[in-house]
């Protein structure tokens, strides 16, 4: 009874910081931070559970009835009491399971063998083949052939499921005072909601902090792309620490612009040239599109705006009377085109296309693809998560020629940089 309220002890006091930020914003003000001990039992915690829980459904299924259902008992075979096993996971450490008996001695565990005492290869497969896009179908083949047991789609979703407290506080994480560049996007998947399918868009924000690494800020999932949606999430980002950011590349929504600026007036918006460019094609014949984007990169490669303007003329000149929507995409966003001229070469590199995210949401993209829908929000987060997590593991080093950027982002933004150097 006493390792039992001992459990249920700890459940109770770590569940809630890892799912509440608030709560673990006031451990941090009373100078008792989250310890790593704690995670360790939780995890220990939610694993015993789950292996609990499968053991007693293969008894179930092993019996014919459920516990204490002895209406529906058509065999002379029943429980008999627990014994005791020790597993060791990467994820959770060592923890102890109690392991059902039956009366006949008939009862052996499918899902972690008799002598078996490491258990992190199946967790960590399951995981692992969920976050490369794997259907439950393809994850049950995958293990029934290493372990000659299936997995039903409700037991991927159980042991999926346990990274959600972990991918929320993730999402809620402090981050840091300042980034350098941010870059913000979003992609559309279909998910259910009120019996019926819709269009959420997923917002993805990256930041290149002050030594010049990536970072993946967050996701999130909302209604189809708007200003205002892009206004709360760029309001969470300030509550979660972000005071300022230098330079936001974007895309051309309406309204973006004023979004931004509500929430940091400071920052310089820079419209993503390659976007650009693909609205211009669009319209243009296929026979004409390479002469076309020839022609266009004296504009965006120009050492200059004034010489920009120069060339940007040449071009309504030469394509104007042809393909005027094509010049108008140029003329109409010039204001967000043109930022970039106020820096030198490498910060326009960094700075004039959306390469960073584009480069993410494609390697998202390639393990979704054969993902029609998801059932909810958090199914769709979940999955999102693990890949993100996949992903950013690679992001290790800064950005190319990074010293040199930034001794010339501490000239353009000095006075701004100073309290976060």
């Amino acid at each position: 009874m006493e390792n039992k309220k001992s459990r249920k002890e700890r459940n109770y006091s770590f569940q809630l910081p890892i799912e509440t930020k608030e709560y673990v914003k006031q451990r941090y003000k009373e100078g008792n931070p989250v310890k790593a001990e704690e995670v360790n039992e939780a995890f220990k915690d939610m694993f015993k559970d789950f292996f609990e829980q499968m053991f007693q459904t293969e008894m179930e299924s092993k019996l014919g009835y459920s516990k204490y259902d002895y209406k529906n008992k058509e065999t002379e075979n029943s429980r008999n009491g627990y014994s005791k096993k020790r597993l060791k996971s990467d994820i959770a450490g060592e923890f102890e399971v109690n392991i059902p008996r039956d009366r006949n001695g008939d009862y052996e565990p499918q899902m972690v063998e008799k002598h078996q005492r490491d258990i992190s290869s199946i967790e960590d497969k399951i995981l692992s083949m969920y976050a490369k896009g794997m259907s439950t179908s393809a994850i049950n083949s995958h293990i029934e052939d290493l372990y000659k047991f299936s997995v039903s789609k409700e037991q991927v979703t159980r042991i999926t499921d346990k990274i959600l407290p972990l991918a929320k506080e993730w999402q809620n994480r402090p981050l840091e005072g300042c980034y350098t560049v941010v870059f913000l996007d979003g992609m559309s998947f279909d998910v259910r909601e009120d019996g019926t399918y819709r269009k959420k868009t997923v917002y993805v924000i990256i930041g290149i902090n002050l030594d010049g690494r990536k970072e993946l800020m967050g996701l999130w999932i909302g209604e189809n792309e708007t200003s205002k949606y892009w206004l709360s999430i760029l309001n969470d980002l300030k509550s979660r620490g972000v005071e300022d950011i230098l330079i936001a590349c974007v895309d051309g929504l309406n309204g973006f612009e004023q979004a931004i600026n509500s929430v940091y007036p400071q920052t310089k918006i820079q419209r993503c040239i390659v976007h650009i460019i693909r609205n211009c094609t669009r319209y243009v014949n296929y026979k004409d599109r390479k002469v076309f984007c020839n022609d266009m990169k004296p504009i965006y490669k120009a050492v200059n705006e004034e010489s920009a303007l120069e060339s940007l003329v040449e071009f309504d000149e030469k394509w104007g009377k042809k393909y005027p929507y094509a010049v108008k995409v140029w003329q109409n966003n010039w204001d967000g085109i043109k930022t970039m001229f106020e820096y030198s070469p490498e910060i326009r590199h960094v700075i004039y296309t959306t390469n960073a995210i584009e480069g993410f949401n494609n390697g998202v993209k390639r393990i979704t693809k054969t993902k029609n829908s998801f059932t909810s929000d958090e199914s769709l987060f979940k999955l999102l998560y693990l890949v993100s997590q996949d992903i950013t593991k690679k992001w290790t080093m800064p950005i190319p020629n990074w010293s040199l950027i930034f001794n010339q982002i501490l000239i353009y933004f000095e006075e701004r940089l100073e309290k976060f150097l």
